[in-house]
């Protein structure tokens, strides 16, 4: 080998020197197949050089060792032991022990819990949360948290650019484990660690148990709380519709590990020396897992097999364990019951060992050595590759039926609306002679429907069937096949994972991995809607676009506006300044025609379609200087119609875009809205941002009753008539020169009709003329010759199988 020195020959030379020294050695002379192939990785050594304190050394409390890989970043990994390591390159190289340094003033650096949480590390040392830059290389204490934890969790998505993703990433919870639930301190963080609030969900108090854990199920939409009571444990769910019951119940007789499996498709691993659980559904369903020998199933839980679990790893469909007895037990996470191999006895356990997936169907033993020269430790590594052991046929493994699967869906995310339908392909290729069973599934069934067929598509070159899978996919609810208690009619936005898998799949299918995808069901951020703009002002020259994009302001008066939309003249006039990069140039429309928006969706700069949809027109400002041409009746009102006061009370703070379809619904049920939605005269919701008024009407001695009159809306008042024990309803809409009691019919059951007396005393234009004249037959439809203006009257007409019922009109001086 030659070497070629520049012109700083020796530090060239350093570096060269520094690079790597590997060494390699055999497994021990064994009479089992050795199962792999040990090297040593021992860098950075060349000349020793004095150990140099970087900090306080952490260690892992617990008595196991643990290892913690980033899922996106697969060369970044946290050993914790007796001593703790960070690399960036998966223990290619010796590392120091990770330090926490001194000005952190942590006391004696015992580790409890850690977790990556994007770009940085997240630790629990003595009770508090620290974070770890590992890029930047800069320490932070996280602020918060009032009381000492003991844990922190959250997940990793990996989708990179995607905005629901980073909030996977960003999500972290940190507690402490052990309290009564009802009264443990729960903190929640959505900036990676960096600042906690306190944690609050409903009914919590009602809970019972021991608190074991809070866990953020992403891909099922749900936060799940793990209670322990008496040697059982159980999930509580945070929303609709898994609040309303728990996860089954299963055993735990001492505190398990937990360890959320990559991927987000709801995967759970539950351990601990004497035990080994999986659940598949976000905690719903715990099961124990199987160890098998061939088909033969050897124990149905690890707990009957009487083995010391040591370590367990992790990926997105595979898992393996490390026993103190020197075994090593592999099983897949398949889409159905999950069960462990045992590989054949090999000196392979140590204290210190751990196990790690680096690639499928690659697992490394993971050994760290002291070096009595030097600082740094080396690693020592095993290697095996999975798939070669499994050919031995003294496993039984079997030979995996299907030789391809594979769809362009394949680790990508989704984005669909609420409403709308994704269409997904698979191919699979099975083994001649075989039919194998493809399945698929979604991690959130409340959410996300699916509709799957399967079907024949051509042959391959050796003769091979091959199938197709076409796969549809929208929002539960839309379906129209589940029961509305197991849909829920779920409108908020979810999550869910989408897995295609092969049923009763081989164990040694460890190549043919399941496909998986995220869909996201809620709003498509790459679709905009665009109000149709062809009649701008900047069009037809009223305003130029060039002053509009330079920073163009205008003022509203005082005498015009009230920042709190209550009709009232604000203190100071208000200068708007107007945004040109969102709005573009504003619309034209003319005074005198009626204007209705038209709406257009466009997605990744291109025009879909002109949509119907669901809007408010908002008054940003407040202004109050504008009129009404109808009133709620003409308007076509199915309810009653809001002010601002109203809205924007139900609203709180995310006023004032405070109507969407969560508060319609309620504004629908409000006592006031229930007078207005039984009127059959009304067809759509409507409001007024006008002042309040007062009014009341009053029933005459002449007849029993009382008027009610419900206060305080603008231009409408709610009139409900109690006449021999039933009720009747009008409305009233008050108007700035003019009063208009709507026609209701079939206001009467009688055999013969006996009319509310009433007095206006409100109505402006229209002065009290006394009483309403009993009800008597008229000579002719009253239509075509209304009543002087002002008058107040009433006539009979015939009902509806009861006799006579009463028709009222009042005809108002000015139309609204």
């Amino acid at each position: 080998m030659s070497l070629r020195i520049g012109g700083n020959g020796r530090s060239e030379m350093l570096v060269l020197m520094l690079v790597v020294a590997t060494t390699f050695r055999l497994c021990p002379l064994v009479k089992a197949r050795p199962l792999c192939r040990i090297r040593t990785l021992r860098t950075g050594k060349v000349f020793p050089v004095e150990e140099k304190t970087q900090g306080d050394r952490l260690y892992f409390s617990s008595g196991k060792t643990h290892l913690i890989k980033h899922p996106c970043k697969k060369n970044l990994a946290l050993y914790l032991g007796r001593q703790i390591f960070l690399t960036k390159d998966t223990f290619e190289s010796s590392l120091i022990p990770f330090s926490i340094p001194t000005s952190m003033q942590v006391g004696t650096p015992e580790v409890t819990s850690a977790h990556f949480a994007g770009s940085v590390l997240l630790l629990v040392v003595n009770q508090k949360v620290y974070v770890y830059d590992y890029e930047a290389n800069f320490w932070t204490a996280s602020t918060g948290i009032q009381h000492p934890v003991s844990h922190v969790s959250g997940d990793n998505c990996c989708y990179s650019g995607n905005s629901f993703c980073m909030d996977i990433s960003n999500s972290v919870f940190a507690y402490l484990r052990g309290d009564q639930v009802s009264q443990a301190n729960i903190y929640f963080s959505n900036s990676r660690g960096y600042r906690f609030q306190k944690y609050t969900q409903e009914r919590r108090a009602e809970l019972v148990g021991t608190f074991g854990g809070i866990f953020s199920f992403h891909s099922l939409s749900q936060v799940g709380l793990l209670l322990v009571d008496e040697q059982m444990a159980m999930f509580s769910y945070s929303d609709h519709p898994l609040n309303r019951s728990f996860g089954l119940p299963f055993d735990y007789d001492r505190a398990l590990d937990i360890l959320i499996a990559p991927g987000q498709k709801g995967i759970l691993i539950f351990w601990s020396e004497k035990n080994l659980l999986v659940s598949r559904n976000s905690g719903q369903l715990v099961e124990s897992v199987q160890v098998r020998e061939g088909q033969r199933i050897l124990y149905n839980s690890i707990v009957k097999a009487n083995i010391t679990i040591h370590s367990v790893a992790a990926n997105e469909n595979e898992l393996a364990v490390l026993t103190e007895g020197n075994n090593l037990y592999y099983g897949s996470l398949g889409i159905q019951s999950s069960s462990l191999i045992k590989f054949a006895d090999q000196n392979i356990w140590s204290q210190e060992a751990v196990l790690m997936f680096t690639d499928v169907g690659m697992l490394e033993i993971l050994t760290p050595l002291r070096d009595v020269l030097f600082p740094a430790f080396d690693f020592q590594k095993c290697r095996l590759n999975i798939q070669a052991l499994l050919m031995d046929p003294q496993l039984q493994a079997g030979v995996c039926k299907v030789e391809l699967l594979q769809g362009e869906f394949e680790n990508k995310m989704y984005t669909i609306d609420m409403n709308s339908q994704l269409e997904l392909t698979a191919l699979m290729i099975p083994r001649p002679g075989t039919l194998p069973v493809p399945l698929v599934s979604v991690s959130n069934p409340h959410s996300l429907g699916l509709q799957a067929v399967i079907c024949e598509d051509g042959y391959t070159y050796d003769g091979n069937t091959k199938h197709r899978l076409n796969i549809s996919l929208k929002q539960q609810h839309h379906w129209g096949r589940a029961d509305p208690n197991f849909t829920s009619s779920i409108k908020r936005p979810t999550i869910s994972t989408i897995t295609l898998d092969i049923a009763n799949k081989e164990i040694s299918c460890v190549d043919l991995k399941p496909l998986t995808a995220l869909i996201s069901v809620g709003c498509d951020l790459e679709k905009k809607i665009v109000i149709q703009n062809e009649l701008s002002a900047c069009y037809h020259g009223v305003l130029d676009p060039v002053a509009l994009q330079d920073n163009y302001s205008y003022i509203i008066e005082r005498e015009a506006y009230d920042p709190n939309f209550q009709g009232q003249q604000a203190k100071k006039d208000l200068e708007v300044h107007y945004p040109y990069e969102k709005l573009g140039c504003p619309l034209l429309a003319y005074y005198d025609i009626p204007w209705k928006p038209v709406v257009e969706l466009w997605r990744e700069g291109k025009f879909q379609e002109v949509v119907e949809a669901e809007y408010v027109l908002l008054e940003m400002n407040g202004l109050f200087t504008y009129t009404y041409s109808l009133t709620a009746s003409t308007a076509g009102c199915s309810a009653q119609p809001q002010n601002w006061t109203t809205i924007t009370k139900m609203a709180g703070d995310t006023a004032p875009f405070s109507w969407d379809r969560e508060v319609r619904p309620a504004l629908l049920n409000s006592p006031r809205a229930r007078l207005g939605r039984r009127l059959p005269v009304l067809r759509s919701v409507c409001w007024e941002p006008a002042r309040p008024v007062q009014a009341a009407a009053n029933r005459t001695p002449e007849t029993p009753g009382a008027f009610k009159s419900s206060m305080g809306f603008s231009r409408i008042l709610e009139v409900e008539v109690q006449y021999q024990g039933a009720s009747r309803f009008g409305v009233w809409f008050m108007g700035d020169a003019s009063c208009v009691l709507i026609e209701q019919k079939g206001w009467g059951s009688s055999s013969r009709c006996v009319c509310a007396q009433v007095r206006v005393q409100s109505c402006p234009t229209l002065q009290p003329r006394g009483l309403w004249p009993r009800c008597r037959p008229p000579p002719a439809p009253p239509h075509p010759h209304p009543p002087p203006p002002g008058l107040l009257w009433a006539w009979d007409s015939p009902g509806k199988n009861t006799g006579v019922g009463c028709h009222f009109l009042l005809q108002a001086q000015v139309p609204l």
